[in-house]
């Protein structure tokens, strides 16, 4: 696409499908508008180990966000828009920055509604020596033509599969259409990028997927393992227990606990049942403070 940003006129970058003009300042669900705002900038640890490798990833958060989960654990960012607007140009210069830095990679976390502004950021890093993968880390909630744009500019996919029920992806993230747009978003991803490649320890290319178990099966992650398994069973999970209750899940019965082990311990076992090769899992701790540690699962005896 020559010019990314005519996207932003009649926005349907999402799920949500809002078809404002952000260009002329209209903000759909988002709260965006034209100019990127940016919360963060810095060298990474916490994500899986093919993504961090030893050096850190270049991992840039984006404020706001198109969906609206309860339980979100970045709230702060993605719902009160902490953050500040920056210009492309200066986007593409953080960057490189990271780069020289020795990032592994460049890491854009919740990515989604400022798409044609990252492409453009982007283009002008390659003029500028860009040489490391680009991971996108998403929710999984975007439609094909944004992603058909991305298409040539990003390595490595790190989306979520956060349900497998409309019902459940309305009620808990106000979501419409989540199910058939993230197994969509997914499919064209796996199509662009294919299994993950992993060179000395560090991921350079390919799809990986993370879900988060949630309690009460509210994610409904047996299904989900299904259709990713209806891809290929060689595409690396993530399968995350790292939920806590936060944000305004303490206001919902079924989301104010901690996830029981049994619940994750069903899922993992499922996931070896259909044959998944390549899982990541993480220790569950009885903290409310949980920080994220993510190992190679064993399989089950």
């Amino acid at each position: 696409m020559d010019d990314p940003l005519k996207l932003l006129e009649n926005c349907n970058l999402c799920g949500q499908k809002c078809g404002v003009n952000r260009l002329e300042g209209e903000l759909g669900l988002c709260r965006s508008g034209k100019n990127l705002i940016i919360s963060s900038i810095g060298l990474h640890f916490g994500e899986e180990p093919f993504i961090s490798g030893t050096r850190g990833s270049g991992t840039i958060f984006f404020s706001n966000c198109s969906l609206k989960c309860e339980y979100c654990q970045n709230y702060q960012i993605s719902q009160e828009g902490l953050g500040e607007t920056i210009s492309t140009e200066t986007l593409a210069e953080k960057i490189i920055g990271l780069q020289k830095q020795g990032a592994h990679n460049i890491n854009l976390v919740t990515p989604t509604h400022f798409v044609p502004q990252i492409i453009e950021a982007l283009k002008i890093a390659r003029k500028n020596g860009l040489a490391i993968p680009i991971v996108y880390n998403t929710s999984g909630y975007e439609a094909l033509e944004t992603l058909e744009a991305l298409d040539g500019f990003i390595q490595i996919y790190l989306p979520d599969i956060k349900y497998s029920e409309n019902e459940m992806a309305i009620r808990y993230s106000s979501a419409p259409r989540y199910v058939e747009t993230n197994r969509a978003a997914i499919f064209e991803m796996f199509r662009q990028v294919g299994n993950l490649e992993i060179k000395n320890g560090v991921a350079k290319k390919g799809l990986l997927v993370r879900h988060l178990v949630l309690p009460n099966r509210i994610a409904g992650s047996f299904a989900s393992l299904d259709f990713i398994a209806s891809l290929s069973r060689e595409i690396w999970l993530s399968l995350m227990a790292q939920y806590h209750p936060c944000y305004l899940a303490k206001n919902e019965p079924s989301l104010n606990r901690r996830l029981n082990p049994l619940v994750y311990k069903e899922v993992l076992e499922y996931a070896h049942k259909l044959g998944f090769k390549n899982i990541l899992t993480q220790e569950m701790e009885s903290s409310d403070l949980f920080l994220p540690d993510f190992r190679q699962e064993i399989p089950f005896a």
